[in-house]
């Protein structure tokens, strides 16, 4: 069972200040409007806020971790994305209250003496509080930020005159594509290697590490794996242990649906398993795992699924719902 608390805080939070960090990103500082101290967050956190009615999106904290008064998030506007980024962009203003739930963490900094971070583009958030932990504490560390030019990379400026030596800035169009081949030549015992950016990216990193030990990988994605999504679905059943229902999934239908249907409230956002924010202890039958959340040994224990998209292997599970 993983064993990372779920503990789910909703705040009313007040957008502070907005600013144009990069070409296309914009960040927003929020406040609690009562100055009161807002939950505390480890590196690699993140939020989801509530912009309307069925528009949550999650954004890593990026901001000072040791600083209790704020959260600061940084958002890419996408312009064939699903409305997020461009309300927050266009419609968000400084003094407007906004539903926040969070923090949680599923790309959390694990102890070690070494680290390589890669970040692509506005994936390079989630490692501004990874980078000054690690400076603290005196690890040996490397962050490679790449992007398709200087001006829309995000925070560069900031992040590698606070770390001189430290931070490689490869802008696409004065350095090509990162150089993985070099970076990730031979798996190097005790360095722990992440990873956030685009699909591409991620997926490069993947493959280059394929053969490096178990583990010595992390990655986050903004977007759900295709292979997954893309699977057909079979019927079976669901037990919910709390209230011994018994309840029928259809092909066509994911959990999360049913139980909705069924009048089950079930916290969650992204609906598209890349958020974490719906996971659910499986007490019995065996997960089909299709989110882009669990590491594989975390599926393969076969004792937590998110239930927006994974489905079942065996002919029933048993949820603890």
């Amino acid at each position: 069972m993983r064993t990372e608390s779920h503990v789910e805080h909703e705040l009313d939070l007040v957008v502070e200040r907005k600013r144009i960090v990069g070409a296309g990103v914009m960040q927003v500082v929020l406040r609690d409007p009562g100055a009161a101290g807002l939950p505390a967050w480890e590196p690699g956190a993140h939020i989801d806020v509530v912009l309307g009615d069925d528009l949550v999106r999650q954004y890593s904290l990026c901001g000072d971790q040791g600083d209790p008064t704020a959260y600061e998030v940084a958002v890419l506007r996408e312009p064939n994305g699903r409305g997020g980024s461009a309300y927050v962009h266009d419609v968000l203003t400084e003094g407007q209250h906004v539903c926040v739930r969070g923090p949680r963490n599923n790309f959390p900094l694990v102890d070690s003496d070494r680290y390589l971070f890669i970040a692509g583009g506005i994936g390079v958030t989630p490692f501004l509080p990874m980078v000054a932990s690690v400076a603290r504490r005196g690890a040996d560390w490397r962050l490679v930020y790449g992007g398709r030019s200087r001006a829309s990379m995000a925070f560069c400026d900031e992040i590698a005159a606070a770390h001189p030596g430290k931070v490689d800035i490869c802008p696409e169009d004065e350095c090509g594509l990162l150089d993985l081949a070099t970076l990730l030549a031979d798996p190097a015992p005790g360095l722990a290697v992440y990873c956030c950016g685009p699909a591409p990216l991620l997926n490069a990193v993947e493959e280059r590490c394929g053969s490096w030990p178990a583990g010595a990988l992390r990655v986050e994605r903004f977007a759900p794996k295709k292979a997954a999504a893309d699977q057909p679905g079979q019927s079976f059943e669901i037990e919910l242990a709390q209230s011994g229902r018994t309840l029928r999934v259809p092909p066509d239908r994911s959990i999360l649906d049913v139980l909705e249907d069924a009048g089950v409230y079930v916290l969650s956002s992204c609906r598209d398993g890349t958020c974490g924010t719906c996971e659910t202890a499986v007490l019995g039958g065996i997960p089909d795992h299709r989110d882009s959340v669990l590491s594989e040994s975390e599926q393969a224990a076969n004792d937590a699924m998110m239930i927006c998209v994974s489905r079942a292997r065996s002919p029933s599970l048993v949820l603890d719902r």
